[in-house]
């Protein structure tokens, strides 16, 4: 399959995490509960199939210490991104600013991250800043803008 359809895969997975999530944990009544939830689901999607795979490939030789504590931590910050937002929605916030905000900052966030990791070889086009200011204007929009309780 082309890489295309795997990110509309995960644009579609992750647009509707945050109001899915919101309404579980309202029908939990219990952000933790919802955490937990979330971390079962974790552990079936993101253990059990690539453990299945692996195993049945033969493909368990070659790990690292490096890159399996890196993934860990990049597990951990996906998980830590998910506690944030069930304790966004906890606080009063709701899917509908929430969401955008987490979306609309985690990509400035993955940028600078990119680029302090891996350093473009030549200088980003300028729109790219262009992108940054209209991201932030977005963002205070949506703050501005969001409907009152």
């Amino acid at each position: 399959m082309n890489w295309l359809t795997f990110v509309c895969g995960a644009v579609l997975a992750w647009g509707m995490y945050g109001v899915t999530l919101h309404r579980g944990q309202a029908q939990l009544a219990s952000p933790l509960r919802a955490l937990l939830c979330v971390g079962f689901a974790y552990f079936l999607i993101a253990v059990l199939v690539p453990s299945v795979t692996l195993w049945s490939k033969g493909g368990f030789q070659g790990f690292t210490a490096g890159g399996t504590l890196t993934a860990v931590l990049a597990g951990c910050l996906g998980a830590a991104g998910a506690i944030c937002i069930i304790w966004a929605f906890k606080s009063g916030g709701k899917p509908l600013y929430v969401m955008p905000l987490v979306f609309g900052g985690a990509p400035l966030v993955n940028v600078l991250g990119s680029v302090l990791l891996h350093p473009p070889k030549t200088a980003p086009n300028p729109l790219l800043y262009l992108g940054f200011v209209l991201v932030a204007v977005g963002a205070a929009m949506v703050l501005y803008f969001r409907p009152t309780s």
